[in-house]
């Protein structure tokens, strides 16, 4: 049998929640229809945000301690049912799914990589879809810093991915003229890294933490594994199938 396009994709928390203040299940049903579709000839794992965002939706927590306490007990209570409502919709699309928790300390000793990469090969090989997330329980990264935009690039270049693509509320990134002139125009292929990188304008998304920037230090990441970056528009359905047909347009980072 011909080997399977391995595809790492990152979804960021604004893209599940289509903008809103609840998880899509509507935005997850697109995501698996178009990995069903797409079965036969690639292999998906998954990172997601999301797990704040569920906890939102019927939690409220009071404490006197710092914020950040708090979105991490979020983080706790949400994550289960996110990797529910995942595994209910991925199952009636005949797609089976498993959860796995990982921190940024786990990419700096080689016996963790190791076991993060044999345990991600067995779940493929078998035909499951792993769902990752950080365990924002014990580690603050994705809260503080990016969205896992960089836990999705490190998770690439482990497993060796053939492509990374990061869904996001964009047409992929922007030439800095024209968000300064209110028509945003889409930079369609990056091969210059330094042109990209001043091309960048800071932003922050509204439910998550990223934000370009982050996008961009996690395409450093991946281009340092020779993996190629797409930056599309989860927002928009069928935005994976639409990408690879380039009938829309987003960033294509080689």
């Amino acid at each position: 049998m011909p080997k399977k396009k391995r595809i790492l994709l990152k979804i960021g928390s604004n893209t599940l929640t289509k903008e809103t203040n609840n998880i899509s299940r509507g935005k997850i049903e697109d995501i698996a229809n178009q990995i069903a579709k797409l079965q036969d000839t690639c292999e998906f794992i998954i990172v997601s945000s999301g797990a704040i965002a569920v906890a939102k939706q019927f939690v409220k927590l009071e404490s006197k301690r710092k914020e950040l306490f708090v979105k991490q007990a979020l983080a706790s209570i949400g994550q289960p049912h996110l990797i529910r409502i995942y595994q209910e919709i991925f199952r009636e699309y005949g797609l089976l799914s498993s959860q796995c928790l990982l921190s940024y300390s786990d990419f700096e000793k080689e016996e963790s990589k190791v076991n993060i990469t044999n345990t991600i090969n067995v779940l493929v090989n078998n035909n499951y879809i792993p769902i990752i997330n950080e365990n924002d329980t014990v580690a603050t990264d994705e809260i503080k810093f990016g969205d896992n935009d960089k836990l999705g690039a490190l998770t690439a270049s482990l497993v060796n991915a053939d492509l990374f693509i990061i869904a996001t509320n964009t047409n992929g990134i922007y030439t800095k003229s024209s968000m300064q002139n209110g028509m945003p125009e889409t930079i369609k292929e990056v091969t210059d890294f330094k042109e990209l990188a001043d091309e960048v304008v800071s932003s922050k998304s509204s439910h998550g933490s990223g934000g370009m920037q982050s996008k961009i230090q996690a395409a450093e990441v991946t281009k340092r594994a020779k993996i190629e970056t797409w930056i599309v528009n989860g927002l928009e359905d069928n935005f994976i199938l639409n990408a690879m047909e380039n009938n829309v347009p987003f960033t294509k980072i080689k």
